[in-house]
């Protein structure tokens, strides 16, 4: 920032150019002498009502003492280093929090530095590669682009993957346990089984809560060849989750993991697309049509007018399902409103996918 100079030295010279001394200048504001003297020496501020003041004697515009005021205040603020450092910290700040949340990756533990060098170098290694994203074709919000919570979400699903040790990934293995998750998932305690069951076929799969505001689902990529899954538990609801796990399963069985280290991004609340190729658009349809005949491998029978709950408990039972999958059915197929009393109580897989992230700690 260039050099600027007091106010009061402009006013000095303008009161000399025309002749008057500071009690002239006094006398025409109708102030005491000590009032121009402080303002020339620069020991008191030009306010809005002084510049007024002056603006109106010396027949200028009021703005014109506000700025040079202003000029000189912010470079004398430029030359004081404390103040320089302390701006230099909220760039640098400024600068983290548009790669990645910051805070809210310290709360999780993701981030241990406390100093900003050190939390600079702890974001460009969780990041790495992981910012490139194949698509993001279902997401809730269509005028978004990736976000920074969503990024920041898929390198906290592959960093949590590290810790995972697998067998190379058998895929007959792996779509043989997939035909079988929906029948596993009658009760939600077995979710606690998924993070074993996937590794033993040679699958990553890792729980990273949702972010707030990441409107994110889940996601699949491949890292060094080996298909890694990440969840977030939006929806909570046990055939929610259960969905969400089956599309990405699907992502993984259907081939759409070929480039290594490049995520595929899933919301699963929304149909909404946006910058979606056609190619990208057939690949979550069939992960879409997959997943639903992995989680109900069969048609419903003829579904009456009215939907009791013992008409979905016999339908469960023989499809060897839990009753809020049959519902989670009916409620996407439109056949059952998203308000239906048979959703009340329904279970929540929460508390059990959350062992998972117990067993891949960071």
């Amino acid at each position: 920032m260039a050099e600027a100079f007091p106010a009061g030295e402009h006013l000095a010279e303008e009161l000399e150019a025309r002749g008057w001394t500071q009690a002239d200048f006094a006398e025409v504001l109708g102030r005491p002498t000590q009032f121009v003297s402080e303002i020339i020496s620069g020991k008191k501020e030009i306010t809005r009502e002084s510049a007024a003041q002056i603006a109106a004697a010396l027949d200028t515009s009021v703005e014109f003492w506000l700025s040079l005021q202003d000029s000189y205040l912010l470079w004398k603020q430029s030359q004081n280093a404390q103040t320089r450092e302390n701006l230099d910290a909220v760039k640098m700040r400024a600068q983290l929090r548009k790669k990645a949340p910051i805070s809210l990756l310290r709360k999780r533990g993701y981030i241990k530095a406390t100093d900003l060098e050190g939390q600079s170098r702890e974001v460009d290694r969780l990041l790495g590669e992981t910012v490139p994203l194949k698509w993001a074709a279902r997401r809730s919000n269509e005028d978004e682009t990736v976000t920074v919570l969503q990024r920041a979400w898929v390198a906290c699903v592959k960093l949590s993957a590290t810790s995972l040790t697998v067998p190379t990934y058998d895929r007959e293995a792996f779509e043989n346990l997939a035909y079988k998750l929906s029948g596993m998932a009658c009760e939600p305690e077995a979710f606690s089984d998924f993070q074993a069951l996937f590794a033993e076929v040679g699958v990553k799969l890792v729980y990273v809560e949702a972010f707030p505001g990441g409107k994110l689902d889940g996601c699949a990529m491949s890292v060094d060849g080996t298909p890694v899954i990440g969840i977030s538990g939006r929806g909570k609801r046990l055939d929610i989750v259960l969905f969400t796990i089956l599309h990405e399963v699907a992502h993984v069985l259907e081939g759409h993991l070929n480039d290594d280290g490049v995520p595929i991004l899933d919301d699963l609340k929304s149909s909404d697309v946006k910058d979606a190729t056609k190619s990208e658009l057939d690949a979550e349809g069939k992960a879409d049509q997959l997943a639903s005949v992995l989680a109900i491998p069969g048609d419903l029978p003829v579904i009456p007018e009215r939907v009791s709950s013992s008409w979905v408990r016999a339908q469960a039972e023989q499809l060897g399902v839990h009753p809020i999958v049959v519902v989670g059915r009916l409620q996407n197929g439109g056949r059952l409103s998203w308000k239906t009393t048979l959703v009340r109580d329904a279970p929540t897989v929460t508390a059990h996918i959350e062992r998972w992230a117990a067993l891949s700690p960071v």
